[in-house]
């Protein structure tokens, strides 16, 4: 009786996680739906300021003697990179699989090659999972932001990567890179690595009617500038809200397993308690019958 009961509490304490579960999935779907509508705004955003920002850039470059002297446009070979800001955005919770861990994987990666190289990187962490991970494996951040990704917001995102920009400009940092596990669709999240700076403009293309585009000459360098640092905040800010949306998705599926294997979970132990039950009623059968026969 005593491995009867312990399977019927079993069975309790899997249902109950098959509840909690999937009431999770349902919470993360609900979040998703809303992420999702948000990162495809963002993204139509982002993607018309990099165009205008290579529209501009490619216009100097071609018109100005000399080109562009602005340094956020001076690349750099790999092997030259001696200084670098490498900022990670992972989640602040977890329960969502691998999310976490692809992101904290590619990060880690990259320090090697970095090491490799014998660049000294600061290292920017956001989301408590990534920066738990490196604290505890002793790895130095310079700084650390929990809270931002699950609530991103875009004055945030810009007093964060500002620090880079500016030691960027003042020639302290060869290069700023962004990793970050991104939205694709509902059930798939991308790793992606982005270099902020410099900017490479032969990765984005330019507008079409670009050459409607017309400034004031001197005002060339400027705009520029200006834009180049939007173009980063809002790089960022666009990074949050992506992986905000990978973090759901990924959460949606984790939870959607759960509940599964929570089902499969209940079905054998109800199963095990079935088979248990009927031993236990054929075993005392045979203990009355043995007994009647005993006292003829």
């Amino acid at each position: 009786m005593a491995a009867l009961k312990d399977i019927k509490r079993r069975i309790k304490s899997v249902n109950n996680t098959q509840k909690t579960t999937r009431a999770m999935k349902l919470v993360s779907t609900v979040k998703l739906k809303r992420a999702e509508e948000i990162a495809t705004q963002s993204r139509a955003y982002s993607q018309k300021l990099n165009e205008m920002l290579s529209t501009i850039a490619r216009q100097i470059e071609a018109f100005r003697v000399g080109g562009i002297e602005s340094r956020f446009f001076t690349q750099v070979e790999p092997a030259n990179v001696k200084k670098a800001d490498l900022i990670f955005v992972t989640a602040d919770k977890g329960l969502c699989g691998g999310f976490n861990y692809r992101t904290i994987k590619a990060v880690s990666q990259k320090l090697d090659a970095y090491r490799e190289n014998k660049t000294k990187v600061r290292l920017r962490g956001i989301g408590k999972k990534g920066v738990e991970f490196f604290k505890f494996n002793q790895v130095a951040l310079y700084d650390s932001t929990v809270g931002l990704s699950a609530a991103p917001s875009y004055e945030q995102a810009r007093e964060h990567i500002a620090k880079s920009v500016t030691d960027y400009m003042k020639g302290l940092t060869d290069q700023v890179v962004l990793v970050y596990n991104g939205y694709k669709n509902m059930i798939t999240q991308e790793l992606r690595e982005v270099v902020l700076l410099p900017v490479d403009i032969s990765r984005v293309d330019p507008i079409k009617d670009g050459s409607l585009i017309e400034f004031e000459p001197g005002d060339d360098e400027t705009i520029l500038n200006s834009l180049v640092e939007k173009y980063v905040e809002f790089n960022l800010y666009y990074a949050l809200i992506d992986s905000l949306a990978a973090e759901h998705s990924a959460r949606m599926q984790a939870m959607e397993n759960a509940t599964k294997n929570a089902k499969e979970l209940a079905s054998s132990l109800t199963l095990q308690y079935n088979k248990a039950r009927q031993e236990a009623i054929t075993t005392e059968l045979s203990e009355i019958v043995s007994g009647a026969e005993a006292m003829k």
